[in-house]
């Protein structure tokens, strides 16, 4: 998903203000995503995940077709073809091994897991973009990084044990961090629309070769599951940019959190996964963490220098 700054600021329209409207975009957005994640976990047992990440990327591509056909050269207008494509071949691997862990993990497990990313832009914010990063935002990632050693237990053993599944997801969250690194790179000069299209269509062709060395030809209701699973991750990213848009970038953070809730619930009631204290224990953890960065980039953004 993609991490988009608060751009505008309508008037209440309806008698509801910005900030709930934008509640209202990011519910839709965590609604999407649950819904797409259970049926990434459904269809698991017959389409491995870099299948499944074709699909994905072919259903967005032909949502934005129509875009790229209106604008035509214009739509992949650009100036830096090197940082989008390393963009895109980071995004790819990060959709197969993310979608390969909420296949393999309970569903609330995998996701608690997915809100690492916010605390890998911590060192790349230091590191990539050379930004000064204070002592709480350090301590924060620290923390955050201790309740994922909560959640997973190291050597402990049990269904959210130290796994291939839980490294690929953290793996997956580094890579999506890094995607999210390029893109505030990116939009300094290049607009979303851009780096949407050349997003979907190099993670299309990306996609190719892992799809091509695990084929088989879905059945008729699979297919139609698949393209669903593709179009509803676009509509979640739609959905979570305009929220961003309409709403307070700060208060609407919190409000994407509702995914631990949603999937939670949809893998108890579909696959009878319960999630366990200790994932519970360290998803709290991990979720503070995250906030109080979030916290700190919005009260930064409003000063010079950032700290």
């Amino acid at each position: 998903m993609t991490d988009e700054p608060a751009l505008v600021r309508p008037e209440s329209r309806g008698g509801l203000t910005p900030n709930v409207r934008g509640a209202l975009w990011m519910l839709g957005s965590a609604l999407g995503f649950t819904a797409m994640t259970t049926l990434i976990k459904f269809l698991g047992d017959d389409y491995p995940a870099a299948l499944q990440t074709f699909y994905r990327q072919a259903a967005g591509f032909a949502v934005l077709l129509p875009v790229i056909l209106r604008q035509g050269r214009a739509a992949y207008a650009t100036t830096r073809p090197g940082i989008l494509f390393f963009r895109s071949a980071a995004g790819t691997v990060a959709m197969i091994l993310s979608f390969y862990a909420f296949q393999k993990m309970p569903l609330a497990d995998a996701n608690a897991l997915s809100f690492t990313r916010t605390l890998w832009l911590v060192p790349l914010a230091a590191f990539v973009v050379r930004e000064k990063v204070g002592p709480l935002r350090i301590a924060a990632a620290v923390v955050g990084f201790g309740g994922v050693l909560l959640m997973l237990r190291p050597g402990a053993g049990g269904d959210f044990a130290l796994g291939l599944p839980a490294l690929a997801m953290l793996a997956a969250s580094f890579l999506f961090a890094l995607t999210i690194t390029g893109m505030k790179v990116m939009t300094r000069d290049h607009s979303p629309t851009v780096l949407l299209v050349w997003a979907m269509t190099l993670g299309l062709i990306f996609s190719l070769p892992g799809a091509f060395l695990t084929w088989r030809w879905p059945e008729p209701v699979d297919l139609v599951l698949l393209c669903l699973m593709g179009v509803l991750g676009t509509i979640t990213q739609a959905c979570y940019i305009k929220g961003m848009q309409v709403g307070d970038a700060a208060a609407m953070a919190p409000i994407d959190y509702i995914r631990l809730v949603f999937t939670a619930a949809a893998g108890f009631v579909l696959f009878a996964e319960l999630p366990t204290v200790w994932t519970l224990a360290g998803a709290a953890v991990v979720v503070a963490s995250t906030l109080l960065i979030t916290w700190r980039e919005h009260q930064m953004s409003k000063v010079s220098p950032r700290a």
